[in-house]
């Protein structure tokens, strides 16, 4: 909890908008915090009894320490999401590490680790728009975060999952037919 309360300043702009994790100021983040919560999981992860919280715990860890978005190291943080699974067996787990499949292993991984969860699993429907934005299927992905908006549990999610969609419905794809560079994680 004290990792993922040590970035609590970075998640929303002054308007109330979310502001998603690869795009937040990390200079907002509280890095004694940060320092006191990674301590306090080597100190548990030493006891060598991995309970699903020092799992959770690692990863919250993995993505406070990068340096940045483009530094995290992803391909521990699935490894974690796979320990994360055999202890729980847990949906929004499987979720989860299909995000961390596609940021480490491509979006077609991460849609590929997509494909066997439950559609109607909460947010589902965000990371395939998500996944398939990175894919370059710009298409699809207007049309999922449309539909992940309409599913949202929060107004600010919606807002969020809307101007996704309206951002993609608007920027003409890259003069050389590529899509667009991304701006935003589900």
């Amino acid at each position: 909890m004290l990792l993922h309360h040590a970035r609590r300043a970075a998640r929303t702009a002054p308007d109330g908008s979310l502001v998603p994790l690869a795009e937040q100021d990390r200079g907002r983040w509280d890095t004694a915090a940060i320092a006191e919560g990674i301590a306090i999981l080597h100190g548990a992860l030493a006891r060598d009894r991995l309970g699903e919280y020092q799992a959770q715990a690692a990863i919250a860890a993995l993505h406070a320490d990068a340096p940045s978005a483009e530094e995290t190291d992803w391909p521990q943080i699935v490894e974690w999401y796979d320990e994360l699974v055999r202890l729980t067996g847990s949906p929004v787990a499987r979720l989860n590490r299909a995000v961390a499949v596609g940021e480490a292993d491509g979006p077609q991984a991460g849609l590929a680790a997509l494909s066997g969860l439950d559609p109607d699993l909460p947010r589902h429907t965000a990371v395939a728009a998500w996944l398939h934005e990175r894919a370059g299927d710009r298409a699809a992905a207007a049309r999922l975060y449309a539909e992940a908006a309409h599913k949202a549990p929060t107004l600010a999610e919606r807002t969020h999952l809307t101007r996704q969609a309206a951002r993609l419905n608007s920027e003409p794809p890259a003069p050389d037919g590529r899509p667009a560079p991304e701006t935003a994680g589900p």
